[in-house]
């Protein structure tokens, strides 16, 4: 497993590129996350390609400098959507925010994440940070969605809408079961590099159980490594992994722009639509997931086990 990280992070020469991308006018994206890093590169190349974009942000003031920043780039303007993944009160607000601005939606990047915070971080609903945000906030998300989603896959060229999900290459390293963070003692002993895998390991299980839900109904449902690329993503990294990544930014790390590519390449590409229920490594190509995160029985545990959380917020 530790081999097929290492492997990943030293990518072939990318055939893909922003150039790629199709002509996206007509069509309604979400970028979750969207105000720095690879979601907002994913976004201006987007904006670039004639999408209407909705960047979904918990900081209005970040979105607002990330949009105008944008707008002087492309010529384009991006829209606010306030959303705060650790937050499912929150998530219903926006969700049915951008419901009363729109019948459809065409493609939703569940983007945004966080990697490694201190292991006594929470979300507002006392659920482990990593996985609350990771995990359980763009279920509940794409889970109001979803009716948006099926609207725009009827309206599509191809009769296709997509999510994709934004996972990492450490999601092969997991060792634990996810309601492992509902017992505090055995999270903390967990710590925090270990339960970011168990989220990342999460998503990748959630991402092929929706794929097997809606994919008859026109739903593509992607995963993916984005690649080790240079974001703030790794801000609270400190200690020896620190000492590593420090080192990693001035060797290995690859600039945002290529961060954007595999998503990218999921989502808007006639390929990308023939992908329901992979999974993608760098740049913009097949890869082979955890065997575990293809267990049906465990994704649909782990899909009701969700489905009783979020309940209470509908």
């Amino acid at each position: 497993m530790a081999l097929d990280i290492l492997s990943q992070s030293f990518p072939p020469k990318t055939k893909f590129t922003a150039d790629d991308v199709p002509d996206l006018a007509g069509r309604v994206c979400i970028v979750t996350g969207g105000n720095s890093g690879v979601g907002k590169e994913t976004i201006r190349v987007l904006l670039n390609h004639n999408a209407k974009v909705y960047m979904a942000s918990r900081s209005q003031s970040k979105a607002k400098i990330a949009i105008e920043d944008l707008k002087e780039q492309t010529g384009k303007e991006a829209l606010f959507l306030q959303l705060d993944l650790g937050d499912l009160k929150t998530i219903k607000a926006s969700a049915d925010e951008f419901l009363q601005k729109e019948s459809e939606l065409h493609i939703l990047f569940n983007n945004g994440g966080v990697m490694m915070p201190p292991v006594e971080e929470r979300t507002s609903d006392g659920y482990d940070l990593q996985f609350g945000t990771n995990v359980l906030g763009p279920f509940y998300f794409t889970k109001l969605l979803t009716p948006a989603l099926l609207e725009g896959a009827k309206s599509s060229p191809d009769g296709k809408a997509r999510v994709v999900n934004t996972s990492s290459g450490m999601h092969m390293l997991n060792r634990l079961h996810f309601k492992i963070i509902l017992d505090e003692k055995k999270r903390k002993k967990a710590g925090t590099q270990p339960l970011y895998a168990l989220s990342k390991f999460a998503l990748v299980a959630y991402s092929a159980e929706l794929a097997r839900r809606y994919g008859a109904q026109g739903l593509v449902v992607t995963s993916l490594h984005p690649g080790v690329i240079k974001t703030d993503l790794h801000r609270h990294m400190a200690g020896a992994l620190g000492a590593v990544i420090s080192i990693m930014e001035r060797t290995v790390l690859h600039d945002v722009s290529y961060g954007a590519l595999t998503q990218l390449y999921a989502g808007t590409t006639v390929q990308g639509a023939e992908l329901n229920g992979k999974y993608l490594i760098p740049w913009a190509r097949l890869g082979k997931p955890h065997p575990g995160t293809q267990d049906s029985k465990l994704g649909s545990e782990l899909w009701d086990w969700m489905e009783e959380q979020v309940k209470p917020f509908e």
